[in-house]
């Protein structure tokens, strides 16, 4: 029982039941300076959502929005494992988080708002079993409902799996592990706004039963939040919307651009050519409506420049809607031309450049070992990763100049995009235990960049030699929808992302979707446009996988010569010791052979090398150090030790066997030196191992020929001289 004080505050507490537990949303308690704030718990997972709102607006040309997700090691029980203890940058899970949150709220926000808004969702209890992740968007827009900032909520968020082809709501972390989808659906009453998944090749059609069961089963959430605005929401900032040209003006400026060719400006091909000639269009357009010497001139050329961006905006649709026509000619469903190389890059372990149209990238793969997995200090259940996904977008890539600073949020967000794509399809650990980085560096960008990524990170794959089940490709689809009318269009440009209705992403191989990403603009995605734009997604991917693989079939049968080999063999636990060796001296002295051995707590050894000769001596050395002898085993061996009644003969590092004198020849032997002396290579075959290990051998060529050796021969009669076992 929580102990409080007679003065404690009372908290008001709302409840709905999802998937079997309980969402509980409470507020009036906790952080009560913030604009709004709620504490949501499901399972023992708890989280606070805030939302602030600075006083004044400020200059920008976009929503001054940032939204943080905070986790905090005490959650799990840890402390943070950083060199100073304490909770630093937000990791890549912590990024992905924010995203998942910042994307469906976004829109919702008013054309022209220009106060800055903060959203800070901090993870203060993770129960390990419920991810805090997908509870990020329903807190943010509780926290939202209840402050004064002007936003058109509610929203809510679930997640979807499915296990033996039955859905299951808000899946366990152990359950997830069971599911071939992992669906995550952001939306409000009337419309999904956001889809981010990832899939084991799911058929189009179970995903668009999925969506529907996702925004069927996130009502009740809004429903409560409907209620705890009725109840308890701040009445909304009275905010004053930025200047505009009033409705006459406006249609005029539209007007007198067709007039002048606006179509044929926006129809010119090239990026590049169409953005410079839609500068000096936009310059003298304006220039006849805003005099030099009029009076406000500049504050009126300022609102004649955003204006045409509406206008730019408007005719785009209007040429797509009525007439059929993109930006650089397209048919809507036609792909831009594709060209592709592979092993372009000399030292990479794997290298492809796959462009399609002007977005071009250069995906290349690194092999490593064990000891290159990515350690993980977050609040998940995994502490290591081996499949490591970068996406990098300079500058340079949009002909920009730019400062280089870190790895922005974007670029995060696009690298696990690509890495969900091509997960399903890598070979399992066992058959092929390399750590596997790909590295995709944006070299030109003029849309769908990320599945250029997944294109061309796929191709490196198959270029190093990794045993990759299937070729996965990847397509950006868009939309444009004017009342009932709307048109589907394949391979999106930048332009096209930025004044569409949707950017919806899609990757898998023939036989079905390997992740998914949809943000939407618009309400009224119906699941008939769903499932159109599925099915165009699979047509332009099924075609991009042709030709892909008229360029590589599959992947290549063996790695480049320069990539590196890991070797792994299985040893028995309780030899591990005699792998390690004294303070460590066999392992010491398999790495002076030039390799790196990791072994693992059940039994499993990987040796790693360049050098593949050195890892297969390695690997011998490994056997040999493992191996047991046993009855009938017949080894090359070497005499190590002359005695009175027999040699001991080594058969590999560390055992050793006692050839009897009486075993040694046929007929009579006086001496044993005059038949074998120390260092000679002599065939042997195992007749006995005795209750105490001792090893009694026989010569093979022999066997029938001379009686058998006694039984206890081995010790000479009794004597203790001859005790030979297997040495450590």
């Amino acid at each position: 029982m929580k102990e409080q004080t007679p003065n404690t505050p009372q908290a008001k507490v709302y409840e709905v039941e999802v998937g079997g537990r309980t969402l509980r949303i409470e507020t009036g308690k906790y952080a009560r300076q913030a604009s709004g704030s709620v504490l949501v718990r499901y399972g023992d997972t708890v989280i606070l959502a805030t939302a602030g709102m600075s006083k004044e607006p400020i200059e920008a040309g976009f929503l001054p929005l940032t939204v943080e997700f905070e986790e905090r090691h005490y959650a799990v029980g840890k402390i943070p494992g950083s060199f100073m203890r304490r909770e630093g940058r937000p990791g890549e899970k912590a990024i992905l988080s924010a995203r998942m949150t910042d994307r469906p709220i976004r829109p919702l926000f008013p054309k022209g708002f220009r106060h800055e808004v903060q959203v800070i969702m901090t993870v203060m209890s993770a129960d390990q079993q419920n991810p805090p992740d997908v509870l990020g968007p329903t807190a943010a827009s509780a926290a939202l409902m209840l402050s004064e900032i002007p936003w058109d909520g509610p929203i809510a968020a679930v997640r979807v799996g499915r296990i033996g082809g039955e859905f299951v709501l808000n899946p366990t972390l152990q359950q997830a592990e069971e599911s071939d989808l992992d669906l995550v659906v952001a939306g409000s009453k009337e419309a999904i706004i956001m889809v981010e998944a990832g899939a084991k090749e799911v058929p189009e059609d179970v995903l668009v039963e999925a969506l529907a069961f996702a925004h069927r089963e996130m009502q009740p959430i809004i429903a409560l939040q409907e209620r705890m605005r009725a109840e308890l929401g701040k009445p909304k900032f009275p905010w004053t919307p930025p200047e505009t040209l009033d409705e006459a003006t406006f249609a005029a400026f539209y007007r007198r651009a067709v007039e002048k060719g606006l179509t044929e400006v926006l129809t010119v091909a090239s990026k590049h050519e169409r953005s410079e000639a839609l500068d000096a269009f936009s310059a003298e357009l304006i220039a006849e409506f805003v005099p030099e010497d009029s009076e406000d001139a500049e504050a009126r050329r300022k609102l004649f420049e955003e204006a045409f961006g509406e206008v730019v905006k408007r005719e785009l649709r209007r040429l797509i809607l009525e007439e059929n026509r993109r930006a650089d000619g397209r048919r809507p469903d036609q792909i831009r031309d594709i060209w592709i190389e592979v092993d372009v890059l000399p030292r990479a372990h794997g290298s492809a450049i796959f462009t399609r149209g002007e977005t071009q990238v250069l995906g290349t793969v690194t092999l490593g070992t064990g000891r290159d997995e990515q350690i993980i200090d977050d609040l998940g259940i995994d502490d290591s990763e081996n499949f490591l996904v970068h996406y990098n977008f300079p500058p340079f890539s949009t002909g920009e100049v730019k400062r280089l600073r870190g790895v922005s949020r974007r670029e995060v967000g696009h690298g696990n995009l690509a890495k969900r794509a091509l997960r399903p399809v890598l070979p399992n650990e066992s058959d092929f235990p390399y750590t596997i980085r790909i590295v995709g560096d944006v070299l030109e960008s003029n849309g769908s960049s990320s599945m250029a990524t997944t294109c061309a990170g796929c191709l490196a794959l198959m270029d190093a030699g990794v045993p990759i089940k299937k070729t996965v490709a990847g397509i950006a689809m868009g939309l444009v929808k004017e009342g009932d009318r709307h048109v589907i269009l394949t391979d999106i440009l930048g332009l096209e992302d930025a004044l569409g209705d949707m950017d919806f992403k899609v990757t898998g191989t023939r036989d079905g979707v390997t992740a998914l990403q949809m943000d939407i603009k618009v309400g009224g995605i119906t699941s008939a446009i769903m499932r159109e734009a599925l099915e165009a997604a699979r047509k332009a991917r099924l075609a991009i996988i042709e030709k892909m693989e008229s360029v590589l079939p599959g992947p290549r049968p063996s790695l480049k010569d320069h990539a590196p080999r890991i070797l792994s063999l299985k040893v028995p636990v309780d030899k591990i010791g005699a792998v390690i060796g004294p303070g460590g001296k066999n392992v010491r002295s398999l790495e002076e052979l030039g390799v790196e051995v990791d072994i693992e707590p059940d039994g499993t050894v990987r040796i790693y090398s360049a050098d593949a000769k050195a890892a297969e001596a390695a690997r011998k050395r490994v056997e040999d150090l493992t191996r047991e002898a046993k009855v009938g085993d017949v080894f090359e061996g070497v005499v190590t030790r002359v005695v009175p009644f027999g040699a001991f003969v080594a058969l590999f590092p560390g055992t050793e066997g006692l050839l009897h004198i009486s075993q040694i020849a046929e007929g009579r032997v006086e001496r044993v030196e005059d038949h074998l002396k120390v260092g000679d290579k002599v065939r042997v075959k195992v007749s006995e191992i005795d209750a105490m290990g001792r090893i009694n051998l026989i010569r093979p060529e022999l066997e029938g020929k001379i009686p058998p050796p006694r039984r206890g021969g081995a010790s000479g009669g009794g004597s203790r001289r001859g005790g030979h076992r297997r040495r450590e």
